[in-house]
């Protein structure tokens, strides 16, 4: 590195370890569906219901790392985008149940794939188990993934107007800026963590990659339990 040359930032980092991750993300027939149109609407009716599922987990992950937030301000930001879940991602997915045939009252007696639960069980362990940092990663491919996912399918648009306001939802300025919020605290955090607290971090942030990939998947193939 040249002398004046400045460091990387730890979420740039972070996110060049998950490429390749990303790049098969984008190129999943589930994702193309969405933009071509020709996804099938049971596939999506399945990841909606999966996605109702695994955000009232994700939820009470953000308010663990919020209480182990290092300031008040930032315990405040993760306790508010907890609630937000609700009333934003769980308000659309209300909207769009019943488009797709699905019941908002009946959805707790939907079965929670393998899938699902294996990526919601790892989130909550990560939280109550680790540190600040190792949370803050574990539950920030959700953020990033989705605002990437959202603003490159917004370029491409879709014929179906379900998935379309899917689109809009996650590729729209509002998203963009909460998730602008918890990059700025992980490039703050980022400097004071020693090189084995940056690594276990990295490794969480890796895999919870690895399942955004693998919750697109188990919908595409409307995963079930085998036995």
């Amino acid at each position: 590195m040249r002398p004046d040359a400045k460091p990387q930032s730890w979420s740039t980092q972070l996110w060049e370890t998950i490429e390749p991750t990303f790049a098969a993300i984008l190129a999943h027939p589930f994702l193309t569906g969405l933009t071509d149109g020709g996804l099938d609407d049971g596939a999506f009716a399945q990841y909606v219901a999966q996605d109702v599922h695994y955000l009232r987990d994700y939820a009470r992950a953000l308010t663990i790392v919020a209480a182990k937030a290092p300031t008040l301000a930032d315990t405040a930001m993760f306790s508010r985008h907890a609630a937000e879940v609700f009333d934003v991602e769980l308000g659309l997915h209300n909207e769009l149940l019943p488009e797709l045939g699905l019941d908002a009252a009946a959805l707790d007696a939907t079965p929670v794939t393998p899938t699902t639960r294996a990526y919601t069980s790892y989130l909550l362990a990560t939280a109550y188990g680790g540190g600040f940092a190792e949370g803050l990663a574990a539950v920030l491919p959700c953020y990033w993934i989705y605002a990437r996912v959202g603003a490159t399918l917004l370029e491409r648009g879709s014929p179906d107007r379900r998935y379309q306001r899917w689109i809009d939802s996650y590729g729209g300025e509002e998203y963009a800026d909460t998730v602008a919020e918890v990059l700025d605290l992980t490039d703050r955090l980022g400097p004071t963590l020693s090189g084995a607290e940056a690594a276990a971090a990295q490794a969480h942030f890796a895999v919870t990659a690895k399942y955004e990939w693998m919750f697109f998947d188990a919908a595409y193939r409307r995963e079930q339990w085998p036995v």
